[in-house]
C-alpha cells in the first residue's frame, strides 16, 4: 500500500492532485504484449471491515488461482496472506466482513453433480488472521433428496444483531429418511441467521416453495419475498410474485407482480428497502423507459417515480455502506454517468471528480459501518483504473493499488465515441479505438461486437480492443440493434430473432470504416465474445466477403440446439419468445450454413463453459473441416465462459494476434 494522502476539497489540493499512470514509453512486443494484456485485474475484488482499518484483497496467482491478501489501511505491515485457492476447480469470487475481524468468502466450482457439469457455491467464515476457517454453508446429510448448487447468497451483513452474525438464503432439500424425529419434509428458498463464528442455526424465513429472492433492510428484518410461478411441467413461465412485510408485521403482503419476456421485464421489480423511509426502490418502465420508483411499504403501496432520463434507461441503482442503502441511480448515454441522492455523497463525488479529472469513472466500491472510510475506483479509457483509501473525517485520499500494474509505463489508445449509418440510414452508435499515434488511415480493423445480446459496450477500459490497438489495429465496437440500453425500438426483437438487423449493422460497421478510409479492405476481420462470438462467424453468412479473418471466443453456433438444452427449464412460451421458431435456427445458426463460408475461422473455448455449452464450438470446427473449410479450434481445459486464467489468456491473445498477421499478411 503506497502512504501518501493528500487534502482533496481545498481548491489549492485539488489542483495539486495528480494520479495517474506513469510515464507512458514502453514499447512491447508480441509476447509481451499478450502477456500483459492478457493479466487478469490485480484486484478481483475489495472490502474494508466495518471499522474501517483493514483492507481484504483478492488478487490473482499465476494461472487461474487467486489468494485473499489482508491489510491495514494506515499502510502497517505488509499485505498478508489469508485464504487461497487454485482455480481448478475452487474459485474465490468475492469476500466481505461479518465483523472486524471474520470475513465471509464465496467460493465457486464447476463439479460434476449426476453427470452433468454445473456451477456450484459455497460460503466459507475465516478470521482476518487466517484461522478459523469454517464453512457457512448448511451441510447436506446422507438422505437428502437432491443436491444444493447454491451455497447460500448475502441477505443482510449485519444479521440483526450486531455480533458476527448473517442472514443468507439457504437451499432446503427433503429427506428420504421419514417417520424419524431428524427427518426433514421442508423444500425450497428459506433465510437463516448464521453466526459466523460458532456456525449456530437459526431459521428467520421458513423455505417457501418457489421462493427466489429474499431483500432485507439492512437492519436484521426480510421485508421482500420473490416467488417464480411454474407451470404444470415445472418450467419457469417469466412470471414472478412479490410480497412484503409492513414493519413489526410477520404477515405477507402482495407488492407487485413482474413478467419477464425476451429479456423484458414487464412490472416493478424491488432492488432494496430503506428503513427509514420505510419504501423499496425498483426499476420499472413507463412509457417504454425505465425510471426508478419507490413504493411505501406501510401498507398504502403508494408508488413514486424517484428519477428517470428523456434520453436513457436508468440501470442500476448506486449503494453504498454495509446496509447497501441506495444514494443515487445510474445509466449510460455515451459514457457511464451516477447521481447522487445523498447531499454528502453528491459533494464528495463532485470533489472527487475534480481530484481525478483523468479518471472520470469513479465509483464507490465499499465502506465502512459508519460510512467514514470508502473504498473508491476511478478509471478511464485508456486507464485501468486504480483503487484508493479515502477517509472522509480527515479528507484525505490514499491509492491502494493500481488495477493492471503491468500496464503502467505503456501507451494505452483512447475510445471515441462515433455513429455510423447502417444500410438503411439509421445512424448506428459504436465505439472507436485507433492505435497510439496512429494517423487513423488505411490500417488492418476489427470489428468487435458485443456479447449478450442483452447488452451493450460503454467507455471503458476494454483487455480485448486495447490488445489488438497496441498490436496496430483500429477497432469498432457497434451497438448494434438488438442491444439493450436503447430503448425497445432499438432492441428490436433482440439479436437473436432480430438477427438479420444486428448482424446487418455489423457488418455495415465495417464498411463504415472502409469508406471512411480507416481500414485497408484487404485487411478487415471481426473478432466476438459470446454472442460477438455468433455474430462474427454469421456475418460469413451473411456477407462471405467483406471480413477476411473471424475469430469467435466462446460462441453460439446452433440456436437450435441451444433452445432444445433449455427445454427442461422454461416453457415453450419464453423459449420461443428468446429464440424464435425453427426458421430462426435454420437461417440465423452459423453451424447450419458453413458452405457459405470463404474466410478462415480460430476458435477459442473453455470445455466447462456455463453459458454456452462447449458442444456448440465442437460443432462448429466439425462442419467447418467437414466442408473443407479453414479452421483452427482450441479448447482450455477446466474454463468457463469468461477464461479467467492468466496462462490461457496469454495464449488466446498470442495465438488470435499471429492468427490475424498470417491472413491478413501484415
Amino acid at each position: 500500500m503506497r502512504n501518501f494522502g493528500m487534502a482533496i476539497l481545498g481548491i489549492a489540493a485539488t489542483a495539486s492532485l495528480s494520479v495517474g499512470l506513469a510515464a507512458q514509453t514502453k514499447s512491447l512486443d508480441a509476447t509481451e504484449a499478450a502477456k500483459a494484456f492478457g493479466a487478469r485485474d490485480s484486484v478481483l475484488d475489495v472490502s474494508i471491515s466495518p471499522d474501517g482499518k483493514t483492507l481484504a484483497v483478492i488478487q490473482p496467482t499465476e494461472g487461474r488461482g487467486s489468494v485473499v491478501m489482508i491489510a491495514k489501511v494506515d499502510g502497517s505491515g505488509d499485505f498478508k496472506p489469508v485464504l487461497s485457492s487454485s482455480g481448478s476447480p475452487d474459485r474465490l469470487t468475492d469476500c466481505g466482513w461479518a465483523s472486524d475481524t471474520r470475513l465471509i468468502c464465496n467460493i465457486y466450482m464447476i463439479g460434476t453433480v449426476y453427470g452433468d457439469k454445473m456451477g456450484i457455491s459455497r460460503m466459507m467464515a475465516i478470521n482476518a488472521d487466517g484461522t478459523g476457517l469454517k464453512e457457512l454453508t448448511a451441510r447436506q446429510t446422507g438422505e437428502a433428496m437432491g443436491f444444493a448448487l447454491n451455497g447460500g447468497d448475502l441477505v443482510d451483513w449485519t444479521g440483526g444483531k450486531g455480533d458476527g452474525s448473517v442472514l443468507m438464503t439457504r437451499v432446503y432439500i427433503p429427506e428420504g429418511s421419514t417417520g424419524t424425529i431428524t427427518s426433514n419434509t421442508r423444500e425450497g428458498l428459506g433465510v437463516d441467521r448464521v453466526d459466523t463464528r460458532t456456525l449456530s442455526r437459526q431459521t428467520v424465513e421458513p423455505p417457501s416453495p418457489g421462493a427466489t429472492d429474499y431483500i432485507s433492510d439492512g437492519r436484521g428484518h426480510v421485508r421482500i419475498m420473490a416467488i417464480a410461478k411454474s407451470n404444470s411441467l415445472d418450467q419457469s413461465t417469466g412470471t414472478y410474485i412479490y410480497r412484503y412485510r409492513k414493519k413489526d408485521d410477520r404477515n405477507w403482503q402482495p407488492l407487485t407482480t413482474v413478467t419477464w419476456s425476451n429479456y423484458q421485464a414487464d412490472g416493478f421489480v424491488p432492488e432494496a428497502v430503506d428503513p427509514d423511509l420505510d419504501v423499496v426502490y425498483g426499476l420499472e418502465k413507463v412509457n417504454g423507459r425505465t425510471g426508478l420508483y419507490k413504493i411505501a411499504l406501510d401498507g398504502s403501496l403508494k408508488k413514486e417515480l424517484v428519477f428517470d432520463r428523456p434520453d436513457a434507461p436508468i440501470d442500476s441503482l448506486t449503494r453504498v455502506g454495509r446496509q447497501h442503502r441506495v444514494v443515487g441511480a445510474s445509466w449510460v448515454t455515451e459514457k457511464r454517468t451516477n447521481t447522487m441522492f445523498d447531499p454528502a455523497l453528491k459533494s464528495l463525488a463532485a470533489a472527487l471528480s475534480r481530484a481525478l479529472p483523468k479518471t472520470p469513472r469513479i465509483s464507490i466500491v465499499d465502506a465502512s459501518a459508519d460510512e467514514q472510510q470508502l473504498v473508491i475506483f476511478a478509471a478511464s479509457d485508456s486507464d485501468p483504473g486504480h483503487f484508493y483509501f479515502f477517509d472522509r473525517s480527515t479528507k484525505r485520499l490514499s491509492e491502494i493499488m493500481m488495477a493492471r500494474p503491468q500496464l503502467a509505463d505503456v501507451q494505452l489508445a483512447q475510445v471515441k465515441a462515433i455513429q455510423y449509418p447502417a444500410a438503411d440510414g439509421t445512424m448506428v452508435p459504436a465505439y472507436l479505438t485507433l492505435p497510439p499515434g496512429s494517423d487513423g488511415k488505411n490500417l488492418p480493423v476489427i470489428v468487435y461486437p458485443h456479447g449478450g445480446p442483452t447488452a451493450r459496450d460503454e467507455w471503458n477500459f476494454d483487455w480485448v480492443p486495447q490488445f489488438f490497438a497496441n498490436r496496430g489495429f483500429a477497432v469498432i465496437q457497434p451497438n448494434f440493434r438488438g442491444s439493450s440500453g436503447y430503448g425497445d425500438a432499438w432492441f428490436n426483437k433482440n439479436g437473436i430473432r432480430s438477427w438479420r438487423t444486428a448482424i446487418g449493422d455489423i457488418n455495415d460497421a465495417g464498411r463504415w470504416m472502409i469508406k471512411q478510409g480507416i481500414a485497408d479492405p484487404s485487411k478487415l476481420a471481426i473478432v466476438g465474445w459470446s454472442y460477438g462470438g455468433y455474430a462474427a462467424l454469421q456475418s460469413q453468412v451473411v456477407d462471405p466477403t467483406l471480413f477476411k479473418a473471424v475469430v469467435a471466443i466462446a460462441p453460439v453456433t446452433d440456436w437450435g440446439k441451444m433452445k432444445d438444452d433449455a427445454q427442461g427449464s422454461s416453457s415453450k412460451a419464453q423459449l420461443d419468445a428468446v429464440f424464435g421458431d425453427a426458421i430462426v435456427a435454420e437461417q440465423g445458426s452459423p453451424a447450419r450454413n458453413v458452405a457459405k463460408f470463404m474466410a478462415p475461422v480460430l476458435m477459442f473455448q473453455g470445455d466447462v463453459d456455463q453459458n454456452v455449452p462447449i458442444g456448440q464450438s465442437r460443432l462448429m470446427a466439425a462442419r467447418l473441416k467437414g466442408a473443407g473449410k479453414k479452421v483452427e479450434f482450441y479448447e482450455y481445459k477446466g474454463l468457463d465462459h469468461q477464461l479467467e486464467d492468466n496462462v490461457a489468456r496469454t495464449d488466446m491473445l498470442t495465438k488470435a494476434d499471429a492468427f490475424l498477421r498470417s491472413v491478413l499478411k501484415m
